[in-house]
């Protein structure tokens, strides 16, 4: 990629054509190569000075009225019909192109890098280099903050807590006492890292309440969506591996294990000690129950309820989730039921009949 030169738009950034077809490693088809794009749009609603995507021969019908001024798009789609003014930028992976793209003409607003007045930070909090404290937030005792890191407003960290590099924190986050981040993790607004797991004991009737003393680990290019709950261990740590990603909404119970590249999508919920392996992704709703296992690259669908271990690279649907052909077709059978149990009856008036 090249050093470009970026005309200002509002919120967005202007590039020549040729300029953005080098800086996402796209090939151009058509003439105007310094045509201005200012934006980027999905293809049914680019307009004019827009750039676009066509990734999937289902979308390609909307090419042909398209009024983008340029598209994304890979040899073997290029042959479906196109305005005569679209220009075709050819590319392996459009989509990965086309992210390029969206993240060059939409860049993140930089933030005055400061440390607010309003901030309460303990004497013994150390602070890297070039971050940025927004006001209202606190943070306690002998914690660690790495360099580039943003903590935006209201945030609220506790004792001995580390966050590493380039990670932000958006504002509400509330992250508990010896909490460990990683470096490139982001937070979003809301979210509750290691409050206490919901353990009790009953007893004499009454619930006894577990004592928590673990704390959670998050490892680097981690991303947590709004207001997610991550409890802490109750004795040892709950931990999120590298590159994983969780949606908003989603409740993370005590002492899990999650794994490395792992997708956990809106509304799920996993009760305590649960493993969930490498690659592995639990699509929206998805419920697991204590002490499961999910396999490497395995897929849990969504709304689906998960009692016991599931193998890797299997996919699960239904509560209780099975084999998502057993499930399908048991699905296709119920869907059934009405119109059989209209034979039964005839049958049964026929037997009738001939019984008397």
């Amino acid at each position: 990629m090249t050093l470009l030169t970026l005309l200002e738009f509002g919120n967005n950034m202007t590039y020549k054509l040729q300029d953005l077809a080098q800086h996402c490693d796209a090939k151009i088809q058509g003439d105007n190569i310094s045509l201005n794009i200012k934006s980027a749009a999905d293809i049914m609603t680019a307009t004019e000075g827009e750039v676009t995507v066509l990734s999937s021969a289902k979308y390609a019908k909307y090419l042909k009225n398209t009024k983008a001024s340029a598209c994304f798009i890979s040899p073997q789609l290029a042959s479906n019909e196109a305005p005569e003014n679209l220009i075709l930028l050819l590319c392996d992976d459009p989509e990965i192109s086309f992210l390029s793209a969206v993240s060059a003409l939409h860049p993140a607003p930089q933030l005055n890098r400061s440390i607010s007045k309003q901030a309460a930070i303990a004497g013994s909090v150390s602070l890297g280099e070039n971050i940025n404290i927004g006001a209202f937030s606190t943070i306690d005792d002998h914690s660690i903050i790495g360099d580039e890191t943003e903590i935006l407003a209201s945030v609220n960290i506790g004792r001995n807590v580390s966050i590493g590099k380039n990670c932000r924190i958006y504002p509400n986050v509330v992250i508990y006492d010896n909490t460990t981040i990683g470096n490139n993790v982001t937070i979003h607004a809301g979210t509750i890292i290691a409050a206490d797991g919901f353990g009790y004991k009953y007893r004499d009737n009454e619930h006894i309440k577990v004592p928590h003393v673990g704390n959670v680990v998050i490892a680097d290019n981690v991303e947590i969506g709004a207001n997610t709950c991550i409890d802490r261990g109750a004795l040892g740590s709950t931990t999120i591996g590298a590159g994983s990603k969780i949606d908003n909404l989603v409740q993370l119970g005590h002492n899990n294990t999650v794994g490395r590249n792992v997708i956990i999508c809106g509304q799920s919920g996993i009760s305590g000690s649960c493993t969930i392996e490498d690659g592995a992704v639990l699509a929206g709703s998805s419920g697991i129950a204590d002490h499961v296992t999910i396999g490497q690259q395995a897929v849990i669908m969504a709304r689906s309820g998960v009692a016991g271990d599931i193998k890797p690279g299997t996919q699960m649907f239904g509560s209780p989730a099975k084999d998502k052909k057993v499930a399908w077709r048991e699905l296709a059978a119920l869907s059934k039921l009405p119109e059989l149990f209209k034979k039964f009856k005839k049958l049964e008036q026929r037997l009738e009949r001939l019984e008397k």
